[in-house]
């Protein structure tokens, strides 16, 4: 049955899977609301304001199986740091390239140059 709360959560439980440069397989997953409040409490108030740390936590929690072998969600800061030593820069890159959003359409942008207020 195709029905609104039908589709929240089959788009809440949809995975991508990537391969990464050094051949293996990455099955990813989307963040949602709780995920991201979860990941919150695991990385702490410090770290939850350091942005470039948070966003590599962001995609290694992304992570749900490395060839078909699951990665439960992360938990603790040992745990995170732990599913991206595991990724390396491969696993990183190619998790990243994947959950990048969509280029801004057409519409959206055009007549405006970058950094042009809307």
């Amino acid at each position: 049955m195709d029905t609104p709360s039908a589709r929240i959560v089959a788009a809440a439980s949809a995975t991508v899977t990537v391969a990464d440069a050094t051949g293996r397989t990455l099955t990813l997953r989307r963040l949602n609301a709780l995920d991201r409040l979860r990941l919150f409490k695991a990385v702490g108030p410090v770290l939850a304001q350091n942005a470039p740390y948070l966003g590599m936590a962001m995609i290694a929690a992304s992570v749900t199986a490395i060839d078909d072998v699951p990665i439960p969600a992360p938990s603790t800061e040992q745990h995170i740091e732990g599913i991206v030593s595991r990724l390396g820069d491969a696993g990183i890159a190619a998790a990243a390239a994947a959950l990048k959003p969509d280029a801004p359409a057409a519409e959206d942008v055009a007549g405006n140059s970058a950094g042009t207020p809307t």
